[in-house]
């Protein structure tokens, strides 16, 4: 078993994974406060929970969008392993062929996303993160990852709302019911939820028609559960995307 982490902006995944099985995924906070010690205990902690050893980890690997944070989790591993992790950037292995602008301008998360949707889905794919940011992403029918858009995330936006509207509340997002709301909380929440819905339908339609053919479709990320059961579209959510795809390329690398 490796040890996969991909540090975001609002949440570190922490995962066990080989290529059969995902033995666990978890999620912390994202807190630039903490110390390397501090993420080995919860790196530690989540493996105690899950009923694995320090001993079971052959290795390691971390992806990062939080460049402040990424030497802190890298040796917070090391202080837990021993060793150190491969770190997803320039010059790693990935198969990829990237037809963007600036390639390397492409975020760890995109690369580290669409090299596990090329292993388990057919080419044209659309992949769909949503976290911090909801990023869409188009692998073209020969493999190319070849762009795609980013706009505010599903949380991001909700507590915009709310910070800004002195007589909105905070609110949970739980599964809603029908759309038309009855009340403050329940307006808000649909207004999210089927609101998103609603743009990652219409965004899917616009760049199928753009690249003139169906795609395959996958979702992921921590917010994606709420909203892809809302969509039209029979979207794959896959929680575990990001780590297979972490895994995929520790061992290319390795």
């Amino acid at each position: 078993m490796i040890l996969a982490i991909d540090i975001g902006n609002s949440n570190i995944v922490i995962g066990g994974i080989d290529s059969s099985k995902t033995y666990f995924v978890e999620r912390v906070n994202t807190n630039h406060r903490k110390t390397e010690l501090e993420y080995a205990v919860n790196i530690k902690d989540i493996m105690d929970l899950n009923g694995f050893t320090i001993s079971s980890i052959e290795g390691s690997i971390v992806s990062s969008v939080v460049p402040p944070l990424t030497e802190v989790i890298l040796s917070a591993v090391r202080k837990l392993t021993g060793s150190t992790p491969l770190l997803v950037g320039s010059g790693m292995k990935t198969g990829l062929n990237i037809k963007m602008d600036n390639p390397k301008s492409v975020g760890s998360d995109l690369i580290v996303d669409a090299v596990a949707a090329l292993k388990d889905f057919t080419p044209p794919i659309i992949v769909i993160d949503m976290g911090t940011a909801t990023t869409v992403s188009v692998i073209d029918q020969q493999g190319n990852f070849t762009g795609g858009i980013i706009f505010p995330g599903l949380r991001v936006s909700l507590d915009s709302l709310s910070s800004r509207a002195a007589q909105l509340p905070y609110i949970g997002l739980d599964k809603p019911g029908k759309i038309i709301g009855k009340n403050t909380i329940d307006s808000m929440k649909n207004g999210i939820l089927y609101g998103n819905a609603a743009m990652i339908d219409g965004i899917i339609d616009r760049m199928q028609e753009e690249i003139h053919m169906e795609a395959s479709l996958v979702a992921t990320g921590g917010l994606a559960s709420s909203v892809i059961s809302l969509c039209r579209h029979k979207i794959h959510y896959d929680d575990a995307l990001l780590l297979k795809g972490l895994q995929i390329l520790y061992e290319k690398n390795r």
